[in-house]
C-alpha cells in the first residue's frame, strides 16, 4: 500500500518580504520626511534635509542608542519595505536628493502598508467571493507598487487607501462573527484588563496608555489603532487582525506578550512576566472598563 502523502507544507507569509532593510536604502526617512522637536523627536528637521545623525554612508549614527537619545518616533518608523525598492527602481546616483524619489517615497510606502494588510487578509477564512475581491485588490495594489518613480507620483494613494479600507471592513466583519464595533474609540488610559476584547473591532481607536495586560485579542480588529504606550504585558496578540510593527514598536510588551510570528519582538521590550495574570474578561454586554479621555474619537480605516 502506498503510504499517504505528507501534509503540504504552509506557504511562507509574504509579509516577511515587506519590512525595512536599511542597508539595502539610502537613508529615505533620514532624509525625506519633516518631523518637529518633540516628546517623539529631539531637534526639528524640514523635510528634504538629512538628520544631523545621518552618516556618509546613509546609516543612522546613533542608531542603538535613539530612545535614549530622544528619537523614539524613529524607532517606530516603518516603510514596509518601501524604501530599499525604491531605491532600486530609481537607479540615481543620490536618491534621497531625487525629486522624483521624494514624491514617490509616501505613496509607495502606503503601498506596501497595503500589501500588509491585504496579504494577511487572503489569509483568512472568506467567503469566496469575498475572497476573489481581496486577491484581486491585492494584485492590483501590487501592480501600482511596482511602477516607476513618475509613475508613482500620479497615484492617487487617499482613493487607494479608501477602496482597501471599505474591503479590509468587510473582510474584519466577516471573521468576527457577532463581534462588537467600536471603531474609533478614545480609550486612552483605559483598564481594560477585565474587558472582553476578544472579536472586537479596535479599528482607529486610541489606546493609548491603555492597560491590556494579560488580555486576549484574539479576532480583534487592530488596523489603525494606536497603541502608543499602551501596556501589552502578557497579553495574547497571535490572533490579532491586521497589527503591525509600528503598532508594537510603539506599545509596552514582555517576555509574556505573545505576538504573530511575522511579527519580530521589540528590542526595548522587557524580558520577563513574572506575575502578569490573564484576568477573566468580563461578558459582552456588561459595563466596560476604562475611562474616556478629553479627545472625540475618530473613524477608523
Amino acid at each position: 500500500m502506498t503510504p499517504p502523502a505528507p501534509p503540504a507544507a504552509a506557504p511562507a507569509d509574504r509579509r516577511r518580504d515587506l519590512a525595512a532593510d536599511c542597508s539595502s536604502c539610502a537613508g529615505l526617512c533620514c532624509v525625506l520626511p519633516a518631523f518637529a522637536a518633540s516628546a517623539d523627536f529631539a531637534i526639528d528637521k524640514p523635510a528634504g534635509r538629512a538628520c544631523v545623525h545621518l552618516t556618509a554612508d546613509a546609516r543612522c549614527g546613533i542608531h542603538a542608542d535613539l530612545r535614549q537619545r530622544g528619537f523614539p518616533g524613529c524607532t517606530v518608523f516603518d516603510c514596509f519595505g518601501a524604501g530599499q525598492r525604491l531605491v532600486r527602481a530609481a537607479a540615481v546616483e543620490r536618491p534621497a536628493a531625487d525629486p522624483g524619489v521624494a514624491a514617490a517615497f509616501p505613496v509607495l510606502r502606503q503601498l506596501h502598508e497595503l500589501l500588509w494588510y491585504l496579504t494577511e487578509a487572503a489569509a483568512l477564512p472568506l467567503p469566496a467571493g469575498l475572497h476573489d475581491e481581496v486577491t484581486t485588490a491585492l494584485g492590483r495594489t501590487e501592480r501600482l507598487a511596482a511602477g516607476s518613480p513618475a509613475e508613482l507620483a500620479a497615484v492617487d494613494a487617499g482613493v487607494v487607501r479608501a477602496e482597501a479600507g471599505e474591503l479590509l471592513g468587510r473582510v474584519s466583519a466577516a471573521v468576527r462573527p457577532g463581534g462588537d464595533d467600536r471603531r474609533g474609540a478614545d480609550l486612552v488610559g483605559a483598564d481594560l484588563r477585565r474587558t472582553d476584547l476578544r472579536r472586537v473591532s479596535l479599528r482607529g481607536a486610541y489606546l493609548l496608555g491603555a492597560d491590556l495586560r494579560g488580555a486576549d485579542l484574539t479576532g480583534t480588529d487592530l488596523l489603525g489603532a494606536d497603541l502608543r504606550a499602551a501596556d501589552l504585558r502578557g497579553a495574547d496578540l497571535t490572533g490579532a487582525l491586521f497589527l503591525t510593527r509600528p503598532q508594537v514598536a510603539a506599545a509596552r510588551g514582555d517576555g509574556g506578550t505573545r505576538l504573530p510570528a511575522v511579527l519580530g519582538r521589540p528590542a526595548h521590550w522587557t524580558a520577563a512576566a513574572p506575575g502578569v495574570s490573564r484576568p477573566r474578561p468580563r461578558r459582552r454586554g456588561g459595563r466596560r472598563g476604562g475611562r474616556r479621555g478629553g479627545r472625540g474619537g475618530a473613524a477608523g480605516r
